[in-house]
């Protein structure tokens, strides 16, 4: 493997990571795909350009923590990690299919670690067997996640109230509750998800909380002081969903997002594992796959 560098990540790597990422990550789903399922799509040009505009920004908030493999200058695996406070996490990593099992992925998830200075820790993971063995060696807690899916029954759809958009004014005490469930704020991470995604907050008494969907209406990144805020949250999601929704990254602690999805109807299964490092499992949440 003396052919493969793996060094710091440019702006100009973006192009050819985000191709090695979508090979990567499609092959992983195709795999990972249950009987009954769909079939797995590649990643549409929105999705593409999307990924480069979110690394890009990665890029720009901790370089250090973003790097590449190569060989004979093309690039075969990634790793973009970030520190935000006293946290690290991980955003994406991967090694292209013909490249796995060589060692690429130890050396990238090993310079990511040093950059981390041994913050507490904090990644969603996929199931492959050689990645969650490497994630557990470095001392990492594997918390089995779900998701659900489906059409909501909007039959069930409860009336929710005390709640409204938030904005930029109200990022000061979403950072504090950050602080509280994971440890660190989410700090510029919140301006950049208010550019592209709409942002629902609960400012009720000594029980905050807020959630941020996407153009469909997903839940992508849900926070709360306490389980009602986050319920009356997350039924706000389900609301606002179009057609197939998706409700991911949950764990065992956050059983009430079990609660509230069977309730709208939609099917449970499980999906992968959240890694965590130094720190207890943050509850009311629901992580986001990028930030965490």
């Amino acid at each position: 493997m003396d052919s493969v560098q793996v060094r710091p990540m440019q702006e100009s790597d973006l192009p050819a990571a985000e191709r090695a990422s979508a090979v990567t990550f499609l092959e992983a789903d195709r795999l990972s795909r249950r009987v009954g399922e769909p079939e797995v799509q590649p990643r549409p040009a929105s999705g593409t350009q999307q990924w480069i505009d979110r690394m890009r920004y990665f890029l720009s908030v901790d370089p250090g923590g973003c790097w590449v493999a190569t060989d004979a200058g093309a690039v075969v695996g990634f790793a973009v990690s970030q520190n935000r406070g006293r946290l690290w996490y991980l955003a994406t990593y991967g090694v292209l299919p013909g490249h796995q099992g060589k060692g690429i992925g130890k050396r990238l998830l090993d310079v990511v670690l040093v950059h981390a200075e041994g913050r507490r820790g904090l990644f969603s993971s996929t199931v492959h067997p050689a990645a969650t063995r490497r994630y557990r060696l470095a001392g990492f807690s594997l918390l089995p996640q779900m998701r659900m899916v489906g059409t909501v029954d909007r039959s069930a759809l409860p009336a929710v109230t005390g709640l409204r958009d938030g904005g930029v004014d109200d990022l000061e005490w979403m950072d504090r509750l950050d602080e509280n469930l994971r440890g660190a704020g989410h700090r510029p991470d919140h301006r950049y998800m208010l550019g592209s995604l709409r942002l629902v907050v609960s400012r009720a008494g000594d029980r905050p909380g807020y959630v941020y969907l996407d153009d469909r209406g997903r839940p992508l990144l849900l926070a709360a002081a306490h389980p009602d805020t986050a319920r009356r949250l997350l039924w706000e999601a389900l609301a606002s969903s179009r057609g197939d929704t998706l409700v991911n990254c949950i764990t065992t602690a956050n059983e009430w997002a079990v609660d509230v999805g069977l309730a709208a109807r939609l099917d449970i299964g499980q999906e992968g594992y959240l890694a965590v490092r130094g720190m207890r499992e943050p509850a009311p949440y629901l992580a986001s796959g990028h930030f965490l």
